[in-house]
């Protein structure tokens, strides 16, 4: 079936690398898009803000994984075109939230009643996240996803045991401001945007096992949530603070940040186009 898009021309983005992305999948896609250009990164570049104003483009459909559509937003900052954000990775949280946890094909369908929207996010020090921030040595488990991503067995391997280590022994991470949850800290601390404060969640682990079982989870699944954890509150503002430089792990993607980070929920100035009713 072929769909017309809602606002061309078009430019789509792939990522083979990414959970969904498959031969068959983009052909089908191209076929209901039509895209003027398809980028197939990381071989192909990014586009940026400049590439698609000079280009006219009004829609950037991304069909990637969460870390990719961030960094394709983040060069966008401020564009007068759309972002369609399509289900190409593993996970998928971002086209969950514009569209509801439906197949590429059901999205695909709807388009023709697509209207743009504005998100929040969380500012950070190292971009925007726009669905959640991990921050604390818990984030190591991003790079195992990472040597998981490459099928590259000694790294997997590596880098398993440095997250383990480092998950169990390096410092934990405090809430500065406010002064919340517990004194000493968190192995783990979740932010992520709720109306205009940021949710703050704390994880800790009782045994070797539960590292181990929760890393998994962190690394594969995304879960996190899931498991035990303090629902410490939301707040306007959150900094947070270690004793070492603070792992960070923003929309899936391992950052390094200082020993000291400060977070807000703020409005992500780009368009987003959703399928998904604004009320759901």
């Amino acid at each position: 079936m072929t769909h017309s898009p809602v606002w061309p021309p078009v430019w789509l983005v792939t990522n083979p690398a990414s959970g969904s992305n498959n031969p068959a999948a983009v052909d089908a896609l191209s076929a209901a898009l039509a895209p003027a250009r398809t980028f197939a990164f990381p071989n192909d570049p990014l586009p940026t803000r400049a590439d698609l104003e000079a280009a006219g483009v009004a829609t950037l459909a991304v069909f990637t994984g969460d870390g990719t559509i961030n960094s394709a937003a983040a060069a966008l900052e401020g564009w007068g075109g759309a972002l369609l954000v399509l289900p190409g990775g593993t996970q998928n949280l971002l086209s969950k939230s514009l569209h509801g946890d439906r197949s590429l094909e059901a999205i695909l369908a709807d388009l023709p009643n697509a209207h743009r929207t504005r998100r929040r996010g969380i500012r950070t020090s190292q971009g925007m996240s726009l669905i959640e921030v991990l921050a604390g040595p818990g984030a190591m488990w991003a790079d195992v996803r990472e040597s998981v991503r490459d099928l590259d067995i000694g790294a997997m391997a590596e880098t398993f045991s440095n997250a383990l280590r480092e998950t169990r022994e390096g410092p934990a991470v405090q809430l500065a401001d406010p002064a919340a949850g517990k004194r000493e800290g968190y192995r783990a601390i979740l932010l992520a945007p709720e109306e205009d404060r940021v949710l703050v969640e704390g994880y800790d682990f009782a045994d070797l096992g539960e590292f181990a079982a929760q890393g998994f989870a962190m690394l594969v699944k995304r879960n996190f949530r899931e498991g035990p954890h303090d629902d410490i509150g939301t707040f306007p503002s959150v900094t947070v603070a270690s004793d070492a430089p603070i792992a960070l792990m923003i929309d899936g993607e391992r950052r390094q940040g200082e020993t000291q980070e400060t977070f807000t929920c703020e409005e992500f100035a780009l368009d987003f186009l959703a399928t998904r009713p604004a009320n759901s």
